[in-house]
């Protein structure tokens, strides 16, 4: 099981950023990411606990369900689904005020599904690929982001 983190100061309000990760239909501005919907809205929130979204990557399928949801300062989910096939303890991202806009950290842990390999392809690959996807999401949250306040 792999951890992956990747961190961002993104220079707008914190509730701004939250607003737009956890919007995931959003995504679709980074080029890594094909398709993004809300399958089932959460119980509080439409992106909130219970909440299902599926998405459509370059890396991959995936089918996640919200497990924790405090605005505008974490939110959590686990991937119930994916292909190719992974286990998926964790993901989270959390959210703070800094000097000059809200500091983003995104963590996942998460392994392949391959018999034998799986360890070696999450360390080998899928964290390159993982840490590379998480980054353009962020890159483009702070584009979006800054260019509506300017």
């Amino acid at each position: 099981m792999e951890t992956i983190t990747v961190e961002r100061v993104i220079a707008a309000p914190i509730q701004d950023v939250f607003a737009w990760l956890t919007t995931t239909t959003n995504y679709t501005a980074a080029r890594t990411i094909l398709r993004c919907r809300l399958d089932r809205p959460g119980a509080d929130a439409p992106y909130g606990v219970g909440a299902v979204r599926v998405h459509l990557w370059t890396i991959g399928y995936f089918r996640e369900r919200i497990t924790r949801y405090e605005p505008p300062y974490v939110t959590e989910y686990v991937v119930d689904r994916s292909v190719p096939a992974s286990r998926h303890e964790l993901g989270r991202m959390t959210f703070a005020e800094v000097d000059g806009g809200t500091h983003v950290v995104w963590t996942t842990r998460a392994e392949a599904k391959i018999p034998l390999i799986g360890p070696f392809v999450t360390r080998v690959l899928a964290k390159r690929m993982i840490t590379r996807t998480f980054s353009t999401i962020l890159a483009a949250a702070d584009t979006a982001l800054t260019r509506a306040t300017v």
